[in-house]
């Protein structure tokens, strides 16, 4: 099954869509728009945007369990992914301990980027690793659209490279209130939909979706619709990634861990280093 991932979700982009991956990221990966200066607040009520990152609500909610990240006689790729929790980041470090891509914080909402994100988003190119942008969001305050634009205009895009992950999605607990944002399943389906679809509009990728299978059933109702276009980047911190969301019959990427060898959370790719290269074209 593994050996199919990187064709499963394999599109050709058009002229336009690289034009806009080219200029937005570039084959450097250079952001779209500069960072919310420090101190101001990126939306009204959004108090610690710093500190919201993927999985940083799920161990809150889920907790962690003994023996995080044991898979044996998996073949399986380490990687991680980081925030402005983390700043600046030793990448040289990082890959020389082993990390073969990274998932680094572009935004959230529509008013907060990663301060960061230069660094973070550069510098894990630079130092060769695959990395990818993800957005953290907030579907009470905007719609899937808009925030989807937001994310692309500001470091979310795609380059057809082998260097480039899918942008991806990061849609856990709420860290502001109600778990799933005052949504009904159906009202958070379609916000999913329709931050899916704008992203592959502006980029010809989909998404890839960082949840957990608790938050996910919780809060869409335990959806099927995305398992046969969109990447799944599953949070559990367990021994394993465990039954996963509907309509998903594997997972891609698994954060296990919020800490370990690596800054940031402990990820891995759900197969070989040439399989992570294959999602990465696209």
């Amino acid at each position: 099954m593994r050996l199919m991932l990187g064709a499963r979700w394999r599109l050709v982009p058009a002229a336009a869509g690289l034009l806009t991956s080219a200029l937005l990221c570039g084959l450097a990966g250079t952001p779209g728009a500069a960072a919310t200066p420090a101190g101001v607040p990126a939306e009204p009520g959004i108090t610690h945007p710093d500190a919201d990152h993927a999985g940083s609500e799920i161990v809150k909610h889920e907790g962690r369990e003994p023996g995080s990240g044991v898979l044996p006689n998996v073949v399986r790729t380490p990687g991680l992914d980081v925030s402005a929790y983390q700043g600046s980041v030793n990448w040289t470090s990082v890959v020389a301990n082993g990390a073969k891509f990274a998932y680094v914080k572009a935004t959230e909402g529509t008013g907060y980027t990663n301060p960061s994100f230069t660094q973070q988003y550069n510098g894990s190119y630079q130092a060769g690793l695959i990395r990818g942008a993800y957005h953290f969001a907030l579907p009470d305050r905007s719609g899937g659209a808009t925030q989807a634009d937001y994310f692309v205009n500001h470091g979310g895009g795609w380059s057809r490279d082998g260097k480039t992950l899918p942008p991806m999605l990061d849609v856990e607990y709420n860290p502001y209130g109600a778990a799933c944002y005052g949504l009904s399943q159906a009202a958070m389906r379609s916000w999913i939909q329709a931050f899916s679809d704008r992203v592959h509009a502006r980029t010809s990728r989909y998404p890839t979706v960082y949840t957990s299978t608790t938050w996910w059933t919780q809060c869409t109702g335990n959806w099927s619709g995305l398992g046969s276009t969109n990447p799944l980047f599953i949070a559990r911190y367990a021994s394993s990634p465990g039954t996963l969301p509907a309509g998903w019959a594997f997972w891609t990427f698994w954060q296990y861990a919020d800490s370990g060898v690596f800054p940031g959370d402990q990820d891995y790719f759900n197969g070989a280093t040439d399989r992570l290269t294959a999602l990465a074209l696209g």
